[in-house]
């Protein structure tokens, strides 16, 4: 099992497929899963001749249950670690939900002159609790309410919530695949619950995620917010890592539920595809 220990004594996993020098794409997972989310979209892209990497965020999969650290700083800090040992250059970083902030503090903390392009898939935003000055938040209630299901009975909470919203098979017509729902399970379960605990802490668990909290170091300004499938827009006023890096964001145009990396094949590969062929 390939692994890394960091500089405050996790274990990382990872994976690392395909050619050492072919262009590599790195991918970000979301909560509670691990880097197994990612193998039906790595599998493709390997067959396109990429190098595919993933690994399981710190207190997820098969990385360490450790207590301290989770936080998008240490978050981006594995991520480089990573990305350090393996040498990867000219990276394709494609984040989904947690993993989508995990890929942005990297590349504005870490990826200069490392990354290529930045692909975020129903990204979580800078800040998620509704304030004044966030009215588009979630209220505190909604935190607290995950953390109490969680707490109670985790392993029914990832049932329910792989069989209902996630996959949006609650809505009338879904086709529900077990295979799917217990897949998503067992991810869950592999991971520590004090880590998926502290994910759903309300205002201090992204509060050092935004970027408006350390203007000198990250972005000063979120990245567009794209109501399309796939599309392109620069990124504004980003210093260090994100000034130069083109920047996607994937989102659910008719506000259906997430939007899954599974079904993002065509599009993903098309701008892939460009980047190899346009190497900067």
């Amino acid at each position: 099992m390939s692994t890394i220990s960091v500089k405050d004594g996790p274990t990382i996993y990872y994976k690392d497929w395909g050619p050492r020098n072919a262009q590599p794409i790195v991918f970000h997972h979301g909560w509670p899963l691990s880097a197994d989310d990612w193998d039906t979209q790595m599998l493709y892209f390997l067959e396109k001749g990429y190098r595919v990497i993933a690994h399981d965020r710190r207190g997820h999969g098969r990385s360490s249950q450790v207590s301290d650290g989770h936080d998008m700083d240490h978050y981006a800090a594995d991520a480089a670690a990573v990305v350090a040992h393996l040498d990867l250059r000219d990276a394709i970083h494609i984040g989904h939900s947690t993993g989508g902030g995990e890929a942005t503090h990297y590349v504005a903390r870490h990826g200069k002159g490392r990354v290529a392009k930045l692909v975020l898939i129903g990204a979580v935003p800078p800040i998620m609790l509704k304030t004044s000055a966030n009215p588009g938040g979630l209220p505190l209630k909604v935190f607290d309410g995950l953390r109490q299901q969680l707490a109670a009975n985790r392993a029914q909470f990832y049932q329910e919530l792989a069989s209902g919203p996630f996959y949006s098979y609650n809505r009338p017509g879904a086709k529900v695949s077990q295979a799917v729902i217990e897949n998503w399970w067992r991810q869950g379960m592999m991971g520590g619950a004090k880590a998926h605990y502290g994910l759903h802490r309300g205002p201090e668990s992204h509060r050092r995620a935004d970027p408006r909290h350390a203007r000198r170091r990250r972005p000063d300004r979120p990245d567009h917010r794209f109501h399309a499938a796939l599309r392109e827009a620069p990124q504004e006023g980003h210093p260090e890592g994100l000034r130069e890096v083109p920047a996607w964001h994937v989102h659910d145009a008719r506000r259906r539920g997430q939007c899954r990396p599974s079904h993002l094949h065509q599009g993903l590969n098309q701008h892939a595809v460009k980047a190899r062929r346009n190497p900067k």
